[in-house]
């Protein structure tokens, strides 16, 4: 093949990994291959929510204006319901960004796909990758269907696998894993109209989570986690169980009978807990395809986007000639998992849905009434504040050291 016939970047799979790494290095003018066997716009089974750190991300790439416009809501506040009490606020801000937002993934998808092709990169979509091209260990291209059938084979200087858990990309370069944890929770939701919601919400309740978020056409998402051995049972009554579940908070039970449910459950038991090794040799990972966590603190979506920012970075310091690939994507690996792993582990820990340990339940009653730290603790979920920082043996003292003895039922952060 021709020299000029070589993308700088193939990248496998559209969505909200891949399409931002695409438009950044297309924003530098690299040569970008996207694909994704979908067409869009097109849904696909994902919570919605983008926490502060990821909306200041879409705010930085120009796009906050298409989400906000996709008439989806800003959440401005999360209720954090631990049963004995809950408060409500919001996280510190990003960038000015305090808000989060829970746009459905058919239009997400899609401003994002938009943003990469404006950029210059070029799309295929309905397309299915066959084979990725190897050269000894080196990654080369790959080899594809069209639309129309035809079989293709395109090359590159790197080709990114951003296609999810089960990437094709990660499996034909037998990308090690480790850190991994098993499948800890099932899963299910649905999109209820005539549920009106001021602000996001979470509960955790005798082995049960629940959140909710306002999304996109004046609907609802619920959704409920369960331990993972109890999947099966489970889904011999979907909408019994669902509704059973949504008992355990009578709030949210009674908007629920007044409610309609517009679309069928969605649901899985894979949420399996790991990382992946992140690059080698013409290759490398982004998104779910080189980290994946149980969705109980929703962070995939805003760290597909942190993944994409960096790794583009990465690529581009690479191509410029400051420093060899090897050592940029290292370094991509290396900042990545420092700064994903404390909310990885604390994921992991809250997904076992065990009771919560008597320090853990102090820590909560002591942020009830104290709004500066209720705040700095929803901050650790939304990106804003470093959770070993948080979690400071001396950070924690302090906290619980000046805890008032009266507790508030609810305090506004």
């Amino acid at each position: 093949m021709n020299q000029d016939n070589i993308y700088d970047a193939i990248i496998v799979g559209a969505r909200c990994a891949g399409s931002p790494t695409a438009m950044l290095l297309a924003r530098k003018a690299y040569r970008v291959l996207l694909l994704d066997r979908a067409t869009f716009p097109s849904d696909i089974m994902s919570g919605h929510l983008i926490h502060p750190s990821g909306v200041a991300l879409l705010k930085r790439w120009g796009l906050l204006d298409k989400v906000a416009a996709s008439n989806c809501p800003p959440i401005r506040q999360v209720k954090f319901d631990f049963g004995p009490a809950s408060f409500v606020g919001h996280g510190p801000s990003i960038d000015g960004v305090s808000d989060c937002y829970g746009v459905r993934r058919k239009y997400l998808d899609k401003i994002l796909v938009d943003a990469a092709t404006e950029a210059g990169a070029e799309l295929r979509d309905g397309f299915s990758v066959q084979e990725i091209l190897m050269d000894g260990d080196r990654v080369t291209g790959i080899r594809g269907r069209m639309k129309n059938g035809q079989v293709v084979t395109e090359k590159a200087r790197i080709v990114i696998g951003a296609d999810g858990i089960n990437s094709l990309v990660a499996r034909s370069v037998k990308a090690a894993t480790y850190n991994e944890r098993p499948s800890l929770t099932g899963c299910y939701y649905s999109y209820w109209s005539n549920f009106p919601m001021e602000c996001g919400e979470v509960y955790i309740r005798d082995g049960r989570f629940i959140s909710t978020e306002p999304t996109n056409d004046g609907l609802t998402q619920l959704f409920v986690q369960f331990p993972y051995h109890e999947f099966q049972e489970f889904r011999k009554d979907i909408e019994g169980n669902f509704l059973k579940t949504l008992e355990l908070t009578p709030d949210l039970a009674k908007l629920a009978s007044n409610a309609q449910r517009q679309e069928p459950f969605v649901g899985t038991s894979n949420n399996i807990n790991f990382f992946r090794k992140a690059f080698g040799n013409g290759w490398a990972l982004v998104g779910d395809a080189r980290y994946h966590r149980d969705p109980l603190t929703a962070q995939g979506i805003t760290n597909s986007f942190q993944d994409a920012q960096v790794l583009a970075d990465a690529i581009d310091t690479a191509f410029s000639g400051y420093q060899p690939l090897e050592v940029t994507l290292a370094g991509y690996e290396l900042q990545r998992d420092a700064e994903v792993m404390p909310i990885y582990d604390l994921t992991c820990q809250l997904a076992a849905l065990e009771p919560l340990p008597p320090f853990m339940l102090q820590l909560l009653n002591a942020l009830c009434n104290n709004p500066t730290d209720a705040s700095q603790f929803l901050g650790i979920i939304g990106g804003a504040v470093s959770a070993s920082a948080f979690y400071a043996p001396e950070n924690i003292q302090r906290i619980l050291g000046t805890a008032e003895n009266k507790r508030s039922p609810i305090l506004s952060a």
